[in-house]
This record gives structure tokens, C-alpha cells and sequence, in this order.
């Protein structure tokens, strides 16, 4: 058994470069009974999934391989349930694929073996249902609602960055696992980009968007125990989102330049964790700035470290103002403490936090 075992760790090791050829120009090679054998193969591990999902210590076995088979812990034992989608939808988008290896794809996409027996979408009605998204997200823009929602395609990326994370939590079970997938996800995404995914995951959670998907309740939608679980299942995700955010003060103070400071003053209202790392960076900024009496206003004192100019602070606490009453109460109080610890003067151009209680 332990040699079978064996066997079947070292096919699975080659999920993740059956995968990286899929999106290559090697395909230009392929014929149909090449492509043929690939699709075997994805469902061969499709199998696996089925067959170890009820057995931990081999569904962690089988984790742990396909995480060393690869530099980044991008792929997880619920990959292999996937695959046959995912290394579909990789052909499909694969101009290198020769015609008659496209028209085996495409027959055996139409006819899967198997197709709509288990509880979850296979086949084509998975596929059809994200090429239809990856439609729809081409059409144009609707008027943002208040607060003003990402872009459709980020809230995708966003809604499936939560849906994964999800999965990789009933898998894994403790948060340090997750983490580390999610800092392994994260990190192969540009860095402006990465912060934009994470900050619509933030938000979708408490719009209340990401917080559920069909089938997560009973059917009258009204079960407390399914509630009170998709609730504990956000609070996790929130905290990992975070726990990423806010250990690195370097990132942070990066998310929160790319970012516009409405935004940023919608999660500050939603997260406490987030407010107070955000007025301290804010705090850290302002005490950069120098009033310059000959141009009658507030001047960074030093170009490499005043990473705001002062109209742009001046918006950024005005938006924390504007936000929840909680959260402009915590803004107003930390301003006029630092105001105090500044000699509490009332005279204009003498403390940048008197200036800015002025303005705010």
C-alpha cells in the first residue's frame, strides 16, 4: 500500500506542470490523441479528489506534494477536484491549441463523462457559467452605487479570492495555513493590483456581497446555524485579509497610497484593526510637513519620507470626517490630541493638526 501510496504522490506531482503546458505555446504540438491523454489525466485526478476527500491524512499527504511540486502554495488538495475545469478553460484560451485537438476539446467539454452526477456544476455548465461571466464583465460599467463598488472584473477576482480562501480553510482547517496560501496568492499578483483585490474582498464582506453563494443556507434561507457559520466563515477571511495587511507597515503604507481615500475611509469604518493603522500612518505623514510662512502654507519637510503634500491629507481626514459617526469621533479626537500634544495653539500655520481641525 505504502508503494501504491508512493506512485500516486508522484502522479500528482505533475498536476502543476501539466497545468503550466496547458497555457504554454507547447500545445502547438499537440494532436487529439495527445490532448486526449491530458484530459484523462484530469480526470484521473479528478478521481483522486473523490476518492481521498473523506480521508484527512491522505488529502494531506496529498496537499503537501502538490505544494512542493511548485515555488508558491498556489494549488491544494481541492485543485485536483478542479481540474478537469481548470485545465479546460486553459486550452480554450489557448490560441497555440491546433484545430483538430481544439475539436476533441470541444467534444469532450460537450460530453463529459459523468457530467451533473455529484452535488457540484462539471463540465460545461461550470464552464459555461464563467465564460458567461468573463462576458459580462466586458459590458459597460454601471453607475456606482454608494459606497462606489470596484470595477466588475476586480469584484470577480475579489469574490473568488474569497471563495478559495473558504475552501482552503475547510481543507486545511487553522488559520497559519491559510495565511500561508493566501500570502502565496497574493504575492504573484502586481503589487497595485493585489491591493485592489484585497480591499473589494474587504468591502464585499461587509456589503454583505461576498458573505454568501447559493446553497450556503437551507432552502427558506432562514437556518441560524447556516448564518451564524457564514459569519464566523467572513470573520475569518476579514482576518486574514488583514493579518496580511497590517504585519508588513511598508505594504500597508503602500495600499493606502494606491487606493483613494474614499475607500480607504469605508474600511476604516468597518474595521476597527484598519482605523487605528491608518490615523497612525496619516499622523506619521502630517508630522513630515513644514509650514513655509513666504508661500503662506504646509510644505514637505523632506521629499523622501512626506509621502503626502498637504491638500492630500487634508482630503484624506475630511473623508474619515464624512464617514460613520463613530469613526469621524475617533478621527476628531485623535487630531485634537495630537493638537494638544503639539502645544494646543489656535493660531493658523503653527501646527499642521490645529490647521487641519480647521479645515476638517
Amino acid at each position: 500500500q505504502d508503494s501504491a501510496m508512493e506512485i500516486v504522490l508522484g502522479q500528482v506531482e505533475q498536476l502543476p506542470a501539466l497545468l503550466a503546458v496547458s497555457r504554454s505555446a507547447l500545445v502547438r504540438d499537440w494532436d487529439s490523441l495527445t490532448l486526449g491523454r491530458a484530459l484523462e489525466w484530469a480526470r484521473y485526478f479528478q478521481h483522486l479528489y473523490d476518492r481521498f476527500r473523506a480521508r484527512p491524512q491522505l488529502r494531506e499527504a496529498l496537499g503537501r506534494r502538490l505544494r512542493r511540486a511548485q515555488p508558491y502554495p498556489l494549488l491544494g488538495f481541492p485543485t485536483l477536484g478542479r481540474c478537469p475545469q481548470l485545465l479546460g478553460l486553459a486550452l480554450l484560451e489557448n490560441r497555440a491549441l491546433p484545430p483538430a485537438a481544439c475539436r476533441r476539446l470541444l467534444r469532450s467539454l460537450l460530453q463529459p463523462p459523468g457530467a451533473g452526477t455529484g452535488p457540484k456544476p462539471h463540465g460545461p455548465a461550470l464552464l459555461a457559467r464563467r465564460k458567461a461571466a468573463a462576458s459580462l464583465l466586458a459590458l459597460p460599467r454601471r453607475p456606482p452605487r454608494r459606497p462606489p463598488g470596484p470595477e466588475p472584473q476586480l469584484q470577480a477576482e475579489a469574490q473568488l479570492l474569497l471563495s478559495r480562501l473558504r475552501e482552503e480553510g475547510q481543507e486545511v482547517g487553522e488559520a497559519a495555513g491559510q495565511l500561508r496560501w493566501l500570502c502565496g496568492v497574493l504575492e504573484q499578483l502586481p503589487q497595485p493590483r493585489a491591493f485592489e483585490v484585497v480591499a473589494a474582498a474587504l468591502a464585499l464582506l461587509k456589503e454583505g456581497s461576498g458573505a454568501e453563494q447559493p446553497g450556503d443556507r437551507d432552502q427558506d434561507g432562514s437556518s441560524l446555524d447556516g448564518y451564524q457559520a457564514s459569519a464566523a466563515e467572513d470573520g475569518c477571511a476579514a482576518g486574514l485579509l488583514l493579518s496580511w495587511l497590517l504585519s508588513n507597515q511598508k505594504r500597508f503604507s503602500a495600499f493606502c497610497l494606491c487606493l483613494p481615500c474614499s475607500l480607504l475611509a469605508f474600511l476604516a469604518a468597518h474595521y476597527s484593526q484598519l482605523s487605528r493603522s491608518y490615523l497612525d500612518l496619516l499622523t506619521s505623514w502630517g508630522r513630515h510637513l513644514l509650514y513655509d510662512p513666504l508661500q503662506g502654507r504646509w510644505v514637505k519637510s523632506c521629499l523622501d519620507k512626506a509621502e503626502l503634500s498637504w491638500e492630500e491629507l487634508r482630503e484624506r481626514f475630511s473623508c474619515l470626517c464624512q464617514g460613520s459617526t463613530l469613526l469621524k469621533e475617533q478621527t476628531q479626537a485623535a487630531l485634537k490630541l495630537l493638537k494638544t500634544q503639539d502645544g494646543d495653539f489656535k493660531v493658523c500655520g503653527l501646527s499642521v493638526w490645529t490647521d487641519l481641525l480647521m479645515e476638517v
